[in-house]
């Protein structure tokens, strides 16, 4: 079950058989297996061994997968980079994992002084784009070239495939360990249940450094399918993609599907060979959905539900919710049912499993749930704990198994289908000489679903902007984790133990919050 399979399997059958375009390149699944057998043998010549990391730090490309075959075919463990985060956060997960090599594009070259000069473990960064290297980095082009192809490793099913960081509770980014298994796994599930014919061209749009992205990208590859990938998303390109190259199958965050639906060369003449888009994770509005339905009606849409530490999907909801009698019994709000190998229950602050209609946390069993988070035994052991993965998320199922998501029990804001961390972005804050104390909380957005919203209160006779306070943060996290709007107050509303009542922050923006 080693995520290379499905190349071996693909070039035995049919290597003249297209597995990327990019631009106005495309490889073949023959091609694509020599180039990752090189850069795999270019990794071990590197002193790369069995369960090392190695890391990529770029944007969307044909390269990216090449990347997690090549890791793979070593025997290494993959680590992606989340490309929006500030050079600190990159250090941070660089070091965490103990990562050996970094592969960098073109667009990430002026990281790079910093990063050789605050990582430890990190031994050998190798340029991987198109056109010359810089002088003095190795060019991993110029290396396959002169490489001999290795021979596949093979991994087992329960070796480590991937560590993917995502923000932390207590302000710290984890290493979710997902195994080869895990992600095989999820997308047989998924393709059981959502079938995606080899021969349906996909179109890969959100960032492949996400699992849900990479997840797809994956399942492409082992059923020998076909994919067209873009650096990043804009509304007039993926329509001109979608009708250039007959995409019959796209994911996109509700945002993007917004953008897509309101940008003037929209027209759905252009998006005939569309069959599904699926959408997930943050909240879309129902009149996106109607429109999008209207304007598309012979393209299927599917929800997805899930989580990093689970592998997406957990639970899907099909078409038949969206449309008809599905509709009409309310199944448009749920986020499906658990989708096939996938338990799912509601359990109570005694984890005892609720009764239909109850909402609790949801926690899920599976082939799809984490090793682990790297490094951090006590976390893993509190997030696994009694078998099944808690996923801090409150809900309800009804009496046909479908999951209403009802509140995160966490704090995490999700914006534009990235999750953020209260804890990382009020550290941030806090950092300001001009604050006294802070609150993070998420409020609507029409735009990104939620928007990460600050609440200030200044140290006596300082004074600050938005755009100043923007401006600091942006030094210390992401920008998609700043804060979009800012309100000072004078106090904090506190509870009788001294915690930050977040419930009346939040009361202004969301009416019903509990």
């Amino acid at each position: 079950m080693s995520l290379t399979s499905g190349l071996h399997r693909t070039r035995q059958q049919q290597p003249e058989r297209v597995v990327t375009w990019f631009g106005d390149r495309q490889r073949t699944y023959g091609e694509m297996a020599d180039r990752v057998a090189r850069i795999a043998a270019v990794f071990t010549e590197s002193g790369v061994k069995a369960g090392d990391r190695i890391a990529m730090l770029g944007v969307n490309s044909d390269r990216y997968l090449e990347f997690y075959l090549a890791s793979w075919w070593a025997g290494a463990i993959a680590s992606p980079v989340n490309t929006r985060w500030s050079a600190a956060e990159i250090v941070y997960s660089l070091n965490d994992a103990g990562t050996r090599v970094l592969l960098v594009d073109r667009a990430f070259l002026h990281l790079v002084p910093e990063i050789e000069a605050q990582t430890q473990a990190l031994e050998t960064i190798l340029f991987f784009d198109d056109g010359a290297a810089p002088i003095g980095m190795p060019d991993l082009e110029y290396l396959i070239e002169h490489a001999a192809p290795a021979e596949d490793v093979g991994r087992q099913r329960d070796d480590p495939a991937v560590i993917f960081y995502t923000g932390g509770t207590t302000g710290v980014p984890k290493g979710v360990v997902l195994s080869h298994f895990n992600l095989w796994a999820a997308a047989m599930s998924r393709m059981a249940m959502s079938w995606s014919s080899p021969d349906a061209v996909g179109l890969h749009v959100a960032p492949l450094f996400h699992v849900a992205a990479a997840g797809r990208m994956i399942a492409h590859t082992l059923i020998g399918g076909a994919a067209v990938i873009v650096p990043s998303f804009r509304p007039d390109e993926v329509i001109a993609i979608i009708e250039r190259h007959a995409v019959a199958d796209v994911v996109l965050i509700p945002s993007m599907l917004q953008m897509l639906l309101a940008h003037p060369d929209f027209d759905p003449a252009r998006l005939k060979s569309l069959r599904r888009i699926t959408y997930g994770g943050s909240a879309i509005s129902e009149s996106v959905l109607d429109q999008a339905l209207s304007l598309l009606p012979d393209v299927e849409f599917i929800q997805s539900y899930g989580m990093t530490e689970a592998v997406p999907p957990v639970t899907l909801n099909p078409h038949e919710s969206h449309v008809g009698e599905g509709r009409k019994l309310g199944r448009l709000r749920s986020a499906g049912r658990a989708i096939y190998g996938v338990q799912l229950k509601i359990v109570d602050e005694q984890g005892r499993e609720t009764a239909p209609g109850v909402a609790g946390e949801i926690v899920t069993q599976g082939p799809n749930v984490m090793l682990g988070y790297w490094g951090k035994p006590e976390e893993t052991a509190k997030a696994l704990r009694g078998g099944w993965l808690h996923t801090g998320d409150g809900g309800y199922l009804d009496q046909d198994g479908y999951l209403y998501v009802v509140d995160r029990l966490k704090d995490m804001i999700i914006t534009g289908g990235e999750n953020v961390y209260p804890a990382e972005v009020e550290n941030a804050i806090a950092r300001h000489e001009a604050v006294a104390a802070n609150a993070v909380i998420g409020i609507p957005s029409d735009t990104w679903g939620e928007g990460v919203h600050a609440v200030v209160v200044l140290k006596h006779g300082a004074a600050l902007t938005l755009a100043e306070l923007q401006a600091h943060c942006k030094g210390l996290i992401a920008g998609y984790k700043c804060p979009k709007s800012v309100e000072f107050k004078e106090s904090l509303p506190m509870s009788p133990v001294g915690k930050v009542l977040k419930t009346v922050l939040r009361q202004p923006h969301w009416p019903s919050a509990k």
